[in-house]
């Protein structure tokens, strides 16, 4: 005992608390592994130690290396994730051509759904508010249409559907804040002009309801009733739980309109979203949010089909020239609007811009054929709005939006005066804006 003792005394404290040094085994030479899964496997421990550029480092050899590798693919795929993870504005567009490059190598493979929903989660993720700068938000929102209609299968399906109900929200919401602000300054063709496309195209934004209620006051101070009642119909109609449903009603009693019935299935739409639940708004969280870059989606809808078709708009109301002086109107100009036209070449009628209605909890149409404007005359249309209620709620000739009128506007045609020889096509073109703008929206 006592040799043991004076042993344990003259050792050293070095000695006796050493610990044996950890060997990598990715470089030991007793690895008989293949070289490409060594490179693999040490780049992938760096990049987990958060030593990216040495990981990225060691995969690019791995792939220059090895171009045959079945490594190959989870290389590619683990450099685009090592610049999303590790963030900032230049490796995040790093991170996104890496991503679509895999798309485009591998588009066989599983991981390829990944890939995409991760091309759409880094424009989610560079959102900037609703009143800011929408490249990212436009950007994320095409993605994810991109990877419901490649991948509608996939387990992450619903979470890309959320996203994108996410990202509508915030883009209706910038066009609502412009139609907002011409609505209070009292430019009604402006804010129609931003409110027509927009309920169209978002039927499940959160102010839907108080957009189509603005149309309606809209086109009833134009002296419009006829108009405004289709929209205050689709109120009553599509959103039968919204606060200004009630009012809607009263609006069509004072018209003398028929009240439609509410649509069930908005009424179980509307019902869930309500029994959804949702974050609470405080004034300290109102305060902070003014400092957070990131736009606040908790109003976005939880249910329903958001809006899978691109948006190939460019301006709000498109006027095109149809043959032997006629006009044709396209009303409505996003994805979603319809196109009624003022006659083909051939036929000249008179023209009348549609706005179709689209119920909540359903796809938006993308487009819709045009109508022909011999089989609706003026009266006609100008009928058919009020009668909103008994229409189909994806019929896209429901509701008009002003561009068919009974009033001194209408009582011409369409047909447009021969133009001198020596007139420019451009001049045609911008006379033929003026006056089609003004068919569109009666004031």
């Amino acid at each position: 005992m006592c040799a043991l003792s004076l042993a344990i005394a003259g050792a050293c404290p070095a000695q006796i608390f050493h610990k044996k040094k950890p060997v990598d085994k990715s470089t030991d030479a007793t690895n008989t592994a293949e070289p490409d899964k060594q490179l693999y496997d040490k780049a992938m421990a760096d990049i987990k130690k958060g030593k990216h550029e040495v990981g990225r480092l060691g995969l690019q050899t791995l792939i220059n290396t090895y171009p045959d590798s079945e490594y190959l693919a989870k290389a590619k795929l683990a450099i685009a994730d090592s610049y999303y993870k590790e963030g900032g504005t230049a490796n995040i567009a790093q991170a996104i051509n890496g991503y679509k490059d895999f798309i485009v190598f591998f588009p066989f493979l599983p991981e390829a759904a990944y890939a995409q929903m991760q091309v759409a989660m880094c424009n989610y993720n560079e959102m900037a508010k609703a009143d800011r700068d929408n490249t990212h938000s436009l950007a994320a929102e095409e993605e994810f249409q991109t990877f419901l209609k490649k991948y509608p299968k996939d387990p992450l399906a619903p979470q890309a559907e959320q996203h994108l109900r996410e990202v509508q929200e915030v883009l209706a919401e910038g066009q609502f804040r412009i139609a907002y602000y011409y609505y209070l300054k009292g430019d009604r063709r402006a804010a129609a002009g931003r409110l027509i496309p927009l309920v169209r195209r978002y039927p499940l934004y959160s102010k839907s309801d108080t957009s189509l209620w603005m149309l309606g006051d809209i086109f009833e101070r134009s002296e419009r009733k006829d108009i405004a009642g289709g929209y205050y119909s689709q109120i009553v109609k599509n959103y039968p739980l919204s606060q200004k449903a009630p009012d809607a009603k009263a609006k069509l009693k004072d018209f003398g309109m028929p009240i439609p019935q509410p649509d069930p299935k908005a009424v179980g739409w509307m019902t869930a979203e309500q029994n959804t639940p949702r974050p609470k708004e405080s004034l300290v969280h109102k305060g902070v949010s003014i400092f957070h870059p990131g736009p606040d989606v908790h109003t976005a809808a939880a249910h329903g089909l958001p809006q899978l078709e691109p948006d190939t708009s460019e301006q709000t109301f498109d006027v095109l020239s149809g043959g032997k002086g006629t006009t044709a109107l396209v009303a409505g100009g996003g994805a979603g609007s319809s196109a009624a036209g003022a006659g083909n070449g051939a036929s000249g009628g008179s023209g009348s811009g549609v706005v179709g209605v689209v119920k909540p909890g359903e796809p938006a149409p993308a487009g819709s054929p045009a109508e022909d404007a011999n089989s609706t005359s003026a009266s006609d249309s100008g009928a058919a709005a009020g009668d909103t209620a008994n229409s189909s709620p994806t019929d896209p000739s429901a509701a008009a939006d002003g561009s068919s009128s009974t009033d001194s506007g209408a009582k011409s045609d369409n047909t447009q005066p021969a133009s001198p020889q020596g007139q420019s096509s451009s001049q045609k073109e911008s006379s033929s804006k003026k006056k089609g703008l003004k068919k569109i929206l009666p004031w």
